[in-house]
């Protein structure tokens, strides 16, 4: 969500002609985008947002803007006290701040001018009526901000509640990042499921993957993050149905421990997310299943966290997102459920579930070895091109060939747990 959030300001900027640089030094507007999820993140993007007061000294007209989780959508007058040097405080998805300063800072003579082009900028929602390039794979969120309201999540309160947008601006925004290059879509929300739940009258998510599978030329269509409450069979025939949405879930189950679960206030159990998991395996041929786990919640034990590592060893999930738990702001395990669990036995526990992960990935991707895979070519890395098969798995290949933006058979000739190497075939 934050890279579909840089993008937007970054096309706004560019349909009003102010161009990206090569270098910050080299920069009139520096914009940081920041993440809280975790504390580690927040730390980071404090230590970024100090290294650039040097080059705001040497630069006083320099423009240094900070946006994203970190101002959240209720603006944060500590910050703007703590950070002096930064001009601008923008909320996650907002370009407005920045619009509105540099349109402060043109001549009289352009302002009216700014102001009108600024206007249409901001009516074309996430800026995707630049003529620039779309990459390969594009990011498009559906559903902003969350109402759920986890135990350990800093998202409602910095992202708001859950906002759907509605699907006529979905449907024309995918069309012109099509027209302009984009070959793969991935649908954002924070529970992407619920799309069009709050909008009265609207499609929701399985109507919606139908009518941008209609989009001529467009080739794949992802969609991101489920909840295992809102994963319907309806959603999950949706992708067995549709060809061009790729059979790859991300369905997080956070924990494998019921206790745990009740804790982080989820809304399952360990057997009903079990369940799922065999009822996607069952109506989607090939699927791969992407998941996240927190170790180290408050309150759990060695024997909830061997629950945890079983479910994980049972379902031999083909993704694991991994965290240690980090007390966040605001949140309701914060406030109400002491942080019990040391940062040794975290790391150990994280360290324990990385391994297995490890050995299970390392077996299902030797599946694949001498088989033929389609594969979107993205970029290229370090002499080598990279794109992905359907079921998300990254792929490398040595080719003299430019292979960006196609799809091409791809025989695989060496698997490993975090990614696959192959020739053309």
């Amino acid at each position: 969500m934050n890279v579909a959030d840089s993008n937007r300001l970054a096309r706004a900027l560019e349909n009003l002609n102010i161009l990206p640089a090569n270098d910050p030094d080299e920069a009139g507007l520096i914009v940081l985008n920041t993440c809280v999820v975790r504390q580690s993140a927040e730390d980071r993007a404090i230590g970024r947002l100090n290294s650039l007061l040097p080059l705001k000294k040497a630069n006083p007209d320099l423009i240094i803007g900070l946006m994203g989780c970190l101002v959240g959508i209720k603006g944060n007058a500590a910050l703007e006290k703590r950070f002096p040097w930064v001009d601008v405080f923008a909320a996650p998805s907002d370009p407005e701040p920045f619009l509105r300063l540099l349109g402060e800072r043109q001549d009289q003579l352009n302002a009216e001018a700014w102001r009108r082009s600024a206007d249409e900028v901001l009516d074309a929602e996430f800026g995707v009526t630049t003529d620039a390039q779309h990459t390969i794979s594009e990011n498009l969120p559906i559903v902003l901000g969350c109402s759920h309201a986890c135990a350990y999540c800093v998202i409602p309160n910095r992202r708001g509640k859950e906002r759907s947008r509605e699907s006529r601006k979905i449907l024309s925004e995918a069309s012109v990042m099509v027209e302009h290059g984009a070959k793969e879509l991935v649908l954002l929300g924070q529970i992407v499921d619920r799309y069009g739940l709050d909008l009265p009258g609207e499609m929701r998510l399985p109507q919606l993957l139908r009518e941008l599978s209609k989009i001529e030329g467009l080739e794949r269509i992802r969609f991101l993050t489920s909840h295992p409450n809102w994963m319907t069979d309806e959603l999950i025939d949706a992708v067995a149905q549709t060809p061009k949405v790729m059979p790859h879930i991300e369905v997080p189950v956070q924990a494998g421990d019921d206790e745990v679960l009740r804790a982080m206030r989820r809304g399952y159990s360990n057997q009903q997310y079990r369940d799922l998991v065999e009822r996607i395996r069952g109506r989607i041929p090939g699927v791969s299943i992407g998941t996240d786990i927190i170790v180290g919640f408050p309150g759990e034990s060695e024997a909830a966290f061997e629950n945890t590592y079983q479910l994980l060893k049972d379902l031999r999930i083909d993704v694991a997102h991994l965290a240690r738990y980090s007390p966040r702001p605001s949140t309701y395990s914060m406030k109400f459920l002491p942080d019990d669990v040391s940062e040794e036995e975290k790391m150990r526990r994280f360290r324990a579930l990385e391994d297995l992960q490890k050995v299970v990935v390392g077996e299902i991707n030797q599946k694949f070895l001498g088989q033929l895979q389609p594969v979107l070519f993205e970029n290229s890395f370090r002499g080598k091109w990279r794109g992905r098969t359907p079921t998300n798995r990254l792929v490398f290949v040595e080719s003299d060939e430019n292979l960006y933006g196609q799809t091409r058979d791809v025989k695989i000739t060496w698997t490993g747990p975090w990614s696959l190497q192959g020739e053309l075939a």
